[in-house]
């Protein structure tokens, strides 16, 4: 029998192995390309406003493509741009087609420049940076790719120097005050443990996509779907199976949690909220919502860890170590502020109706606060009753009007929203029965209108709703609803200006989404855009956002992202009025503007984020960045930070106080103490609440 020599038959199985392995990889690229076909074929079937398959799109998606492997530029290189740039008006014909010829390019340019990029940073981590130097990291080098590896190099050294002097900036301002020698040898070895971070950063940026899960094919495959899908609106989106999906079901379901579940910052590293269980300790505090990124972690009685930079596995081990000690969470708000809060994980509780958190706040007349971070239907009860959070802010008001309150204040600022039916039955709790919105889907000729079909209210004295740029999608409809209604002064800033309706379906083009099939298991999915909602009287917050009644300076004026600062969101259009919804008597809002006008005009608050304003939009304009520490510091005094307003220029003159039924458990040993003390005093220096506490003064006279 003939047999294959020993050192042969190793030789043949390394070769298969390899073979097969490549073979499979390109067989992920190739089921990418047939996912990009589904894509826009789904698209094109069910989508409200589906975009041509042409050159204008494959345009966009190489373009989105390319932000989202290196919106930095760093990777790539003039050469590759120019490579990849022949497939620029092309990908439309290679989607048509199922080819992948484009993919493979771009991820076999893409893994080898990362490798280079990863080697290089190596390199730059031996030695300690210098401060001193007259170096300047230029607009042209951060707007534009390298020219060459040496110019690759180079970026590389200026962004992770750049990003170490923005950390030594911020530790000296905490050293201010303190001996001169000290402060520098604090600044030596701060220096030293900054640079290691940035280092790891980077490097672990880096190792998560070649070593992502499935492979960086794998990884290539989706981001190119996921660029593919973007193109059509801002929320349209693939959606793979991925470890972080698995991750936040496994949020859901432990035992003991905090109530979060999280997600990876792609664009900018770090770890964000994805999503807010209701009833949890995290909702319950009132301080946290989605799109919050972790910046430190402190176990009680040990030192904070900072997780700016972690990844989803790192802050899980942070996180998994203890269900009984207190964790004190410190987070980034979308407009840059810091919040900190101090948690202890509860087991879950379906029968908690402490969801939605109220006060009373005590002047010369008693107003209710509610807290409502986001919108939730029947989470663990679905289908056992009414659950969701209309019903829950319907109890906090019960437990409110028994202090005899003179208004209400409901807070929405950051809610980015959810259940459309809870947003419905929300605006239905102040109203009697009626039309509260209009839905207009492609597949439907007629407009729907969504209706309360509740006669009465549940509260029908003074009533005003705080927004900001970040209340968008359920909370823009309960807003704009109330004041089409005349029903509720609106105070803050314009909304964010999402009014459209998505679905998540299989990918699958055989799919009948009125045969039942379109909840089938399935690898992936894909969200599409549906249905635009439009308010009763025919306007629609899409694009635009709601605009309130009282505007209020807000930190969204120095840098604002709202739908209309996205590329491909859908504009807005209008439809007929419902002619038969009656508001309620007009409310005297210009009167009401002279009250806001005063406070705003006299409150240091007002004074300061004014003066912030003005400095960050000038500082916004792109201008060469100086690596020298002399230079950089003088700049860096001068600015006025986020975090610097709130405690400083503002504190209540009014009491917060919990109402009697919570205040009963508090005092009975409530796992809530601390939760609660957090939140009023967070509470007690929100300016805002001053300004609504005094309209509500005035409308209740």
């Amino acid at each position: 029998m003939f047999q294959i020599p020993r050192l042969n038959s190793k030789v043949f199985i390394l070769t298969f192995a390899l073979f097969l392995n490549q073979s499979l990889l390109s067989q992920t690229l190739t089921k990418a390309a047939s996912n990009a076909f589904i894509i826009t074929r789904m698209v094109e079937k069910f989508h409200i406003q589906p975009r041509e398959l042409n050159d204008s799109l494959s345009n966009d998606f190489f373009n989105q493509l390319m932000k989202q492997l290196d919106e930095e530029r760093i990777y790539f290189n003039k050469e590759d741009i120019i490579k990849l740039s022949a497939f620029r008006f092309r990908l439309d014909e290679e989607i048509k087609q199922k080819q992948s010829n484009f993919l493979k390019l771009v991820t076999a340019v893409y893994t080898t420049r990362l490798r280079q990029a990863d080697t290089m940073i190596d390199a730059i981590a031996k030695k300690s940076f210098s401060y001193s130097d007259a170096e300047k990291f230029t607009i042209a080098e951060d707007t534009s790719y390298p020219a060459d590896m040496v110019s690759m190099h180079n970026k590389l050294y200026k962004k992770i120097k750049l990003s170490v002097l923005n950390d030594l900036l911020d530790f000296n301002d905490d050293l201010s005050g303190k001996d001169e020698n000290k402060q520098k040898q604090k600044l030596d070895s701060a220096q030293t443990a900054f640079q290691k971070k940035t280092i790891s950063e980077y490097k672990r940026n880096i190792t998560g996509i070649l070593q992502a899960p499935g492979s960086v094919d794998q990884f290539m495959a989706d981001e190119y779907c996921k660029a593919l899908a973007s193109c059509y609106d801002p929320h349209t989106e693939f959606l793979p199976l991925t470890e972080e999906e698995n991750f936040e079901s496994k949020m859901g379901n432990e035992r003991f949690r905090f109530g979060f579940a999280i997600k990876d910052d792609n664009n900018n590293g770090g770890v964000l909220i994805s999503e807010l269980e209701p009833g949890s300790p995290a909702f319950k505090s009132g301080m946290l919502n989605k799109g919050d990124k972790f910046q430190t972690l402190q176990w009680e009685g040990q030192n904070a860890i900072d997780v700016s930079d972690a990844d989803v596995d790192e802050l899980t081990r942070i996180i998994s170590q203890s269900n009984h000690d207190t964790l004190m969470i410190t987070v980034k708000k979308a407009d840059g502020g810091l919040r900190t809060v101090s948690l202890l994980k509860e087991q879950a509780d379906a029968d908690d109706d402490t969801k939605v958190k109220s006060f009373l706040l005590k002047a010369n007349k008693t107003f209710g606060y509610i807290s409502l971070p986001a919108f939730y239907n029947n989470w663990e009860d679905e289908g056992e009753g009414n659950n969701g959070c209309a019903n829950d802010v319907a109890k906090e008001i019960a437990k409110l009007k028994k202090e005899n309150i003179s208004g209400l204040i409901v807070d929405l600022r950051y809610n980015s929203g959810g259940s459309i039916q809870e947003a419905v039955e929300l605006t239905g709790i102040f109203i009697d029965a009626g039309p509260v919105a209009q839905i207009k889907s492609r597949s439907d000729e007629k407009v729907f209108t969504l209706k309360d079909i509740d006669p009465g209210t549940v509260y029908h004295g003074p009533l005003l709703i705080l927004v900001n740029g970040y209340s968008a999608s359920a909370s823009e409809l309960v807003a704009g609803s109330l004041q089409d209604y005349n029903r509720a002064l609106i105070v803050g800033s314009s909304t964010y200006g999402k009014a459209t309706g998505q679905l998540i379906f299989p990918l699958d083009t055989t799919l009948n989404i009125r045969g039942g099939n379109s909840q089938k298991q399935a690898d992936y999915y894909i969200k599409i855009t549906m249905d635009k909602l439009y308010r009763v009287n025919g306007t629609t917050a899409q694009f635009i956002g709601v605009k309130p009644d009282i505007e209020l300076p807000d930190f969204l004026q120095a840098d604002p992202e709202r739908e209309s600062d996205e590329p491909f969101a859908l504009l807005p259009t209008m439809i007929d009025a419902l002619k038969y919804y009656k508001p309620y008597p007009a409310l005297p809002v210009n009167a009401l503007q002279a009250v806001a006008k005063q406070d705003v005009d006299t409150m240091e608050y007002f004074k300061s984020l004014e003066r912030y304003i003005k400095q960050y939009k000038m500082k916004n304009v792109q201008v060469d960045m100086s690596l020298n520490w002399k230079e950089a510091l003088a700049e860096y005094k001068n600015d006025i930070m986020p975090s610097d307003l709130a405690d400083e220029y503002y504190t209540t003159t009014y009491s917060i106080q919990n109402n009697t039924v919570d205040a009963e458990k508090i005092r009975s040993g409530s796992s809530l103490t601390g939760i609660n003390e957090t939140f009023i005093r967070y509470l007690s220096h929100d300016p805002y609440l001053k300004v609504s506490c005094d309209l509500l003064n005035a409308m209740a006279r």
